[in-house]
């Protein structure tokens, strides 16, 4: 067992802002099946899972000194379906971090989880090898949302996963989708009480987005499957951050509640613009202005990293792209937007486009900081659009 285990979750977690620390996401693109809205890169076929993660060990040594410290804060296994590969495959990945990085102060290591995967023995063995938090994709309890969806998972599997959890003492995460066409206000307020009943540190609730070059988006083209409605969208949102708040969620990003001190490191890491590497096929990174990301086949993904090639392509965004990143994410967040955190060249251009907003009732002034009004938090995207800057 790696010595670092044992450190994870002494520290506070309600803390943000460490210095000279690091996130890393893993990429495990692979899945039983494809979800009809998901458009994540991923394989169904485990064929080459060793190779792939023979790669992603060898370019976690590759890509080491891409963040100026070797001491990691916080570990992300995404995908994909992480809990799908062997167990000797996610230790080993681990073992490979821990020699080549310092992770003897990391606060958190999240595995994405499906329940259909979940049983006492995988748990023990996650928590063996340092994983402390699992983020477990339920969507709803109810089987027409999942058929819906085209869910691999069952009613039966996602309750039995949750309380697994609950009894092996792993704090954890949970997913769920409102807005489907399936979906009456009843249902979701029904997956609303029974995942409450499980008391999960954390929810992350999304409303159903239909991606360009899925099934989902496919079958609506089609006629085979009804669009999601605004207005239901809108309304379950709202019923969501009604019922979370009332029974004591923080509601800390626009799809993203927690309990107290518990809010997801690793993603605020990406929303306050900190450093992360990531590894393994279609993953990014960022590091202070620049973004990278890998190329989105596995088998090609393999073959460049035996040949001892670059998988990745990177680019250093302009002062006006930081600019517009850093409204769009940080307005997503209950820590809104300052203007110290604000380059010196669009200040005068924030707080000349921010009053329209102000009148509108879209923003609003809270300790120096420029927040979504709940009236917003619906039409997020849009209000950050009007606050981008444009070189043109």
């Amino acid at each position: 067992m790696p010595c670092w285990t044992y450190k994870i979750g002494l520290f506070t977690k309600q803390m943000f802002l460490w210095i000279d620390m690091a996130g890393i996401y893993i990429h495990i693109p692979f899945c039983r099946q494809a979800c009809h809205y998901c458009n994540f890169h991923f394989s169904t076929s485990l064929k080459y899972e060793d190779d792939l993660v023979n790669a992603i060990c060898t370019e976690i040594i590759n890509r080491k000194s891409y963040v100026e410290t070797d001491k990691i804060k916080t570990i992300y296994f995404g995908g994909g379906t992480p809990s799908l590969i062997k167990d000797e495959n996610l230790a080993l990945i681990i073992d490979t971090l821990e020699k080549h990085f310092d992770l003897s102060e990391v606060l958190e290591c999240t595995l994405e989880a499906n329940p259909e995967d979940i049983t006492k023995d995988k748990v023990t063995f996650w928590k063996s090898i340092g994983v402390d938090r699992l983020s477990i994709g339920i969507q709803s309890f109810h089987a027409v949302d999942l058929e819906w969806m085209n869910r691999v998972h069952s009613v039966d599997q996602a309750q039995n996963a949750l309380r697994i959890a609950n009894e092996c003492g792993i704090s954890f995460s949970a997913d769920l989708i409102f807005g489907s066409a399936t979906t009456t206000d009843e249902m979701w307020m029904d997956n609303l009480n029974r995942m409450k009943a499980y008391n999960p540190d954390h929810l992350s609730c999304y409303s159903l987005t239909v991606e360009s070059q899925t099934a989902l988006h496919t079958l609506i083209k089609k006629g085979k499957l009804k669009s999601p409605q605004d207005e239901t969208i809108a309304r379950q949102f709202y019923l969501t951050r009604d019922f979370l708040i009332s029974n004591g969620y923080d509601h800390y990003e626009i799809s993203n509640y927690s309990l107290p001190n518990k809010n997801a490191l690793h993603n605020t890491n990406y929303w306050k613009s900190e450093s992360y590497l990531g590894i393994g096929p279609s993953a990014h990174s960022y590091n202070q202005g620049t973004r990278s990301w890998n190329i989105a086949n596995n088998a090609k993904y393999i073959n460049l990293i035996k040949e001892g090639k670059s998988v990745y392509e990177s680019e250093t965004l302009s002062k006006s792209d930081v600019y517009n990143e850093y409204v769009m994410t940080r307005l997503r967040t209950k820590f809104g937007c300052t203007l110290e955190e604000i380059d010196d060249n669009f200040k005068d251009y924030f707080l000349s486009m921010i009053q329209k907003q102000i009148d509108l009732n879209h923003i609003y002034l809270k300790d120096n900081s420029y927040r979504l009004t709940e009236k917003a938090m619906v039409i997020s995207d849009h209000v950050s659009s009007e606050l981008f800057y444009s070189e043109s």
